[in-house]
């Protein structure tokens, strides 16, 4: 059942707990981009554009691929309803440390 979109001020926190409740992260960055996409074609529809940095254990053993693949699934409806991209970083922990 969709429910339709959120209003725009709500969604970063949306986003952020959907990720929180789905993958325990240690840290998660979620950037709203939409005003980058103004005039855009897939800004036409009222869905945004975000940005999301997330480190959780969850990625251990994971492909990049599949790392994706989870935070979309944690996206759940609001990929239909709020967003139109999402840019993701998705690490572990000790990527994060083995970084600096």
């Amino acid at each position: 059942m969709t429910t339709g979109p959120l209003p725009r001020e709500q969604r970063v926190e949306a986003i952020r707990a959907a990720l929180v409740a789905a993958l325990a992260p240690d840290s998660v960055d979620v950037e709203d981009e939409s005003h980058r996409h103004a005039g855009h074609a897939g800004a036409a529809d009222g869905r945004g554009h975000f940005r999301v940095d997330i480190v959780s254990r969850a990625f251990e053993a994971m492909s990049p691929i599949a790392r994706h693949r989870a935070v979309y699934a944690a996206m759940g409806e609001l990929m239909t309803t709020d967003i139109h991209a999402l840019a993701i970083r998705a690490r572990t922990p000790d990527e994060v440390a083995r970084a600096g």
